[in-house]
């Protein structure tokens, strides 16, 4: 006897449908909602097994009941949209007081005996004063670039 149950009212059988035949949601998405489609109990039909439906959507037994599962816990919104990321994997190295100092940097005067600086003199200098920890010359010729520097 399963513990969760996938019955979909007329409205959001309309919506997983329309999202089928969107062209803007992943593949990830629409499997989920074939998955939907094929669990469900309000269309009074018989349902297919598990392995079946693994079988014709290519994904595994455990894929199809986390599907339902989270349909039964969380409605249909949670199943076929991505939760958004509320920070980035990785946390950005260079903030907005590195930025201003690779610019401030820039538009100072260049070391005696240098017609001006080089994106590894920036990135060596910040370094030197312990504004960050290390830096490529890429970031930096990066950074200028955002800012429509004229040095690049």
């Amino acid at each position: 006897m399963q513990k969760y149950h996938v019955k979909l009212s007329g409205e959001e059988r309309k919506r997983v449908e329309k999202q089928l035949r969107s062209k803007k949601h992943s593949m990830e998405s629409k499997r989920r909602a074939y998955i939907l489609l094929d669990l469900d109990e309000s269309q009074g039909t018989k349902l297919p097994t598990l392995k079946s439906i693994s079988a014709r959507r290519g994904v595994s037994e455990v894929t199809i009941y986390k599907t339902r599962k989270q349909y039964a816990e969380d409605g249909l919104d949670h199943v076929l949209a991505r939760k958004k990321r509320e920070t980035p994997p990785v946390a950005a190295k260079v903030t907005g007081e590195v930025e201003a100092y690779i610019v401030a940097t820039c538009c100072s005067t260049p070391p005696e005996g240098k017609a001006g600086w080089t994106m590894q003199m920036i990135a060596n200098k910040i370094v030197l004063d312990g504004v960050i920890e290390s830096i490529s010359d890429e970031t930096v010729r990066l950074v200028l670039k955002k800012r429509r520097s004229n040095h690049i």
